[in-house]
This record gives structure tokens, C-alpha cells and sequence, in this order.
């Protein structure tokens, strides 16, 4: 496996900065968040790190000949909008833009995209897969042409009244992965898995991982704690955040070991990438810095 983080964290360094702290900090890669340029539509969203709106052949070789001379890998071009949402003009301009980041990841080598599928949250499982249906098809027969795999993270996008009642993200479990890949059962259309979403529903993360071997294309190292205390008081029907909260790799209630252990046996040797969430390590630029030491020093107990 090869250790990265997720570049959202570092929001206001440039490129250039951002690669070279994942090299000062021994990370493999990274993750580079590519959302438009402009104002955040959600906390860690509006990061651009590339800008693949205007990204040009000369420009693509810089960040190629960059990465390379300091040994730093970019893991996938991470985009997580809302393409199906109940907001149409919203959802034409990420649809719009994800078709950039496809175009960028082909042109820089990269050939990854991380991304949602999306939902309207006022809308049943079963609606928001006709728009899938509706939507995504054209998308991965476009990656798939170029060449680039798209990975849909598992988080449900539910954490307050902002997105309830049913999220803004499909892709929440085993079940509806099953129903999504019998629509696309394209081979480059698969999964980037997070366990620390499975955690606060009360699902199993190891054994999807056997089940689901072929589509795990990109892994998040993030942990979820959830606090028995307030869960005992607002219960599961209360918005998550008001009973769990994300935490860096070792400070949650994910088992590291059993997480890890099943990605080697399903021979797993891609991208797993440390997406930093914690609240208590965002007080300074010193204690962000923090959180991608200790969770380097935390995983290489797992991760080699």
C-alpha cells in the first residue's frame, strides 16, 4: 500500500506546498482535491489545488516533472459534489466540472478520480437510483474511454439539518453497491473506501472488503468515535454529529488491524489516504501539521 493524505486539509497551501510536506512528512501521495475554483458549498469542499478548468498540456508536465523529482505520487483527483441532487442548476455544474477532473486525471497520468455519486435527500433509495441511472452511465462510459477509473466514497453525506433527512450520497452501503453495480458494471467504476462511515451505522467494514475485492480501487484512512454517552440520549434518528465525531486513525473506534489485515489478504496495494476530519487538530497550521505526523506514525504500524 501506498501512504498519502487527502490535500483538503492543507486548504491554503499552493501545489507546490502541499507536495512538499507530503515529502518532508514521508507520505507516498496524495490526494489532490480539484473542486472548482470559488467559494465552499461545505466545510473541506472548495479546495483547488489543481485547477483542472484551465489545466494545459505544459501545465500538466510541471505538476508530472514536480511530483517526480520529490517522489511524490498524486493518488486520484478528488471531487466529492452532489451530481444528483434536488438543486438541477447545481447538479449541471458538477456534473459539468467532474467531467474536467476525469479529463485532467487522463492528461496528468493519473487516471483516478474519487468522487460521490450524489443523492436528493428528499428523495427514497429507490428514486435517487432511476437518477443514477439517469445521470451516471454517460459519465463512466466517458472515464472508461479515457482510460481513468472513478472511486465512489461510501460517506452518506447525513451529519446535519443541512443534509437531512437522507443525505447527499447514495453510495452508503453493501446493499445499494450491489444495486449500483448491476447499473454500471463497468470495470473502472468502483469503490474508495472509508470505514470510519460504517462505524456510526452500525455496519460491518471488514467483511464488504472480501466481497467487494475487485472494486476497492482507493482506500480513506479516517476513524469515527461515537460517543455511547449521547448516543444513549439523542439516539440513531438524531442527526450523527450530535453522537459521533471524526477522528484521526487510532483515536476512533475502527480496528486498525482487522482494517488493514483484510486489505493484504485481498492483495490491496493501491492508494490509502489519510483524510484528516478531527476538529481537536485544526486550531493551528502547526496542529493540522500534527494530525499527518501522528497518523503516519499511527498506520505504519499496519502499513509499511
Amino acid at each position: 500500500m501506498k501512504l498519502g493524505f487527502v490535500s483538503a486539509i492543507l486548504a491554503d497551501y499552493s501545489f507546490e506546498r502541499v507536495i512538499d510536506t507530503a515529502r518532508d512528512l514521508g507520505y507516498n501521495c496524495v490526494e489532490m482535491a480539484c473542486w472548482p475554483k470559488g467559494d465552499a458549498e461545505r466545510r473541506y469542499a472548495g479546495v483547488s489545488h489543481i485547477d483542472v478548468a484551465n489545466l494545459t498540456i505544459d501545465t500538466a508536465d510541471y505538476i508530472k516533472n514536480y511530483c517526480s523529482k520529490r517522489k511524490v505520487e498524486i493518488s486520484s483527483l478528488a471531487f466529492y459534489p452532489n451530481t444528483i441532487g434536488n438543486n438541477i442548476e447545481m447538479r449541471k455544474a458538477n456534473v459539468a466540472h467532474l467531467y474536467k477532473v476525469i479529463d485532467a486525471s487522463h492528461l496528468l497520468g493519473i487516471n483516478m478520480v474519487t468522487t460521490f455519486v450524489g443523492r436528493n435527500q428528499y428523495k427514497s433509495v429507490e428514486e435517487n437510483i432511476e437518477l443514477f441511472k439517469e445521470v451516471w452511465p454517460d459519465i463512466i462510459d466517458y472515464a472508461e474511454e479515457k482510460g481513468v477509473k472513478i472511486a465512489i466514497e461510501n460517506c452518506p453525506m447525513l451529519f446535519d439539518n443541512n443534509q437531512w433527512p437522507g443525505g447527499q450520497n447514495l453510495f452508503t452501503s453493501p446493499d445499494i453497491w450491489r444495486r449500483i453495480f448491476e447499473i454500471a458494471p463497468n470495470k473502472n467504476f468502483g469503490i474508495n473506501f472509508d470505514p470510519s462511515h460504517f462505524i456510526w451505522q452500525m455496519m460491518d467494514y471488514v467483511a464488504p472488503i472480501y466481497e467487494f475485492k475487485d472494486r476497492i480501487f482507493h482506500v480513506h484512512f479516517k476513524d469515527i468515535k461515537v460517543h455511547k454517552d449521547k448516543l444513549k440520549n439523542v439516539g440513531i434518528m438524531a442527526y450523527p454529529l450530535e453522537y459521533m465525531s471524526p477522528k484521526l486513525p487510532g483515536l476512533g473506534d475502527v480496528n486498525w488491524g482487522a482494517f488493514v489485515s483484510a486489505l493484504n489478504d485481498i492483495g490491496f496495494n493501491g492508494y490509502a489516504c489519510v483524510e484528516v476530519e478531527d476538529r481537536a487538530f485544526e486550531d493551528s497550521e502547526e496542529r493540522i501539521l500534527d494530525s499527518l505526523r501522528l497518523s503516519k506514525k499511527y498506520l505504519e504500524q499496519f502499513v509499511i
